[in-house]
């Protein structure tokens, strides 16, 4: 089905076009880059994934709660408005707030990749073209998994939030080289990343949890690339240009922050936009999530050396400026052990299967006719099989 028949209000144009600007780097060098940087490139070209196999799509989502949402955890929750809903209102609800989420994390993940692509055409160093062009790749990822989970399980999407296209365009039209890194990589994705985490920590519901957890891992790497090229880089700056950078950070992160009040979803339930507005502002919830997700963002602002006066000023503000003493490393990290480990029980659950299966095979053998002389023949085959399940397995003892 054609996405715009499954749009909650139709976009206000069909392709979004934003002018280019800055110049098309070459560079001729191609025997020199950061040791770190080629050991990350490595790392991308190691780590890439296949959403279409990866991914178990044959896992059932209910439409009607995609992420196991808590009542608390939406904005209307505790309003007049709230005791009017019935079971399916709330219900339809769950099913409009899941929808605008990913449909956010859908079309930042385009984002991500124009600006990686804007990246390897801008950067000057060869070793961040090189990267650059995986995280493209990873990117793309993103947006076909984030895409097919809307259409074939939600059924319902939302279009781009404003304050998000507008940190998006002010990323892309800059004609500086190192603005889609801090726009996309520190900013979107910082947020993004935690957004991510909330949920896969909290969902209940295996298919979003798959996704989100496999996503996080390969935007770990995308931090880290971030944090490097840009630490780099603006050791050389002098203050005024790093003050520059600090207020896009500052305009950025108070665009992140009014961005997450989904007032679009209690439009579309007939609620007034200020009272919509003022619902969100108001949710407990929302006001510890909207603090949590600059979990990300801050120490890596700090890392990459913006750390000037008013930028602290804003985070004081924000309530978010002890989070620059997190440790990202950390954070990156665990997620990468995350994934991993939901791998290993996934397959550990469909090496079982697959073992009980070769079992049944050995038995139904087993209990075959003795008087077909290939009968030791399939015996011989069977116990083969057994032998390679248990030689690939590393668990069985051989028999």
């Amino acid at each position: 089905m054609p996405t715009f028949d499954l749009y909650a209000e139709e976009p206000e144009e069909s392709v979004w076009q934003v002018p280019a600007t800055g110049a098309a780097r070459f560079n001729w060098e191609y025997d020199d880059g950061r040791d770190r940087l080629l050991a990350l490139y490595q790392k991308g070209k190691d780590k890439q994934w296949d959403g279409q196999k990866r991914i178990d799509w044959e896992l059932e989502v209910d439409p009607y709660d995609p992420l196991g949402t808590p009542d608390e955890a939406m904005s209307l929750y505790g309003t007049r408005h709230w005791a009017k809903l019935t079971e399916k209102d709330k219900g339809e609800l769950r099913l409009h707030y899941a929808s605008w989420q990913f449909s956010q994390f859908l079309h930042g993940e385009q984002g991500a990749m124009i600006c990686a692509a804007r990246i390897v055409e801008s950067v000057p160093d060869l070793d961040a073209k090189f990267y650059s062009a995986t995280q493209t790749m990873d990117e793309a990822r993103h947006a076909e998994i984030y895409g097919r989970f809307l259409h074939e399980k939600v059924g319902l999407l939302y279009p781009i939030n404003d304050n998000l296209q507008s940190l998006l365009g002010d990323t892309l039209r800059d004609s500086r080289w190192d603005m889609p890194y801090l726009g996309m990589q520190v900013l979107i994705e910082g947020l993004a990343l935690a957004a991510f985490g909330m949920i896969r920590d909290t969902t209940d519901k295996p298919l979003p949890k798959q996704i989100l957890a496999y996503v996080m891992q390969d935007e770990a790497r995308h931090v880290a690339f971030g944090r490097m090229a840009l630490r780099d880089y603006y050791r050389q700056l002098t203050d005024a240009e790093l003050r520059e950078r600090e207020e896009f950070v500052i305009e950025g992160c108070y665009l992140m922050r009014d961005r997450l009040r989904g007032v679009e979803v209690l439009e579309n339930f007939g609620i007034p936009k200020a009272e919509a507005e003022a619902c969100s502002e108001q949710s407990e919830f929302l006001a510890l999530f909207r603090k949590l997700l600059f979990s990300r963002i801050v120490p890596c602002v700090k890392d990459i050396g913006l750390w000037g006066e008013r930028l602290q000023q804003a985070y004081v503000d924000m309530g978010v400026l002890e989070m620059g003493d997190s440790s990202l490393d950390l954070l990156m990290s665990q997620d990468e052990e995350i994934a991993e480990k939901l791998d290993a029980e996934r397959f550990a659950v469909e090496e079982r299967e697959r073992v009980a299966e070769v079992e049944g095979a050995i038995e139904a053998g087993l209990n075959g006719s003795t008087a077909d002389h290939s009968f030791d023949g399939r015996i011989g085959i069977f116990r083969w099989v057994r032998w390679l399940c248990q030689a690939d397995s590393g668990t069985w003892e051989r028999s």
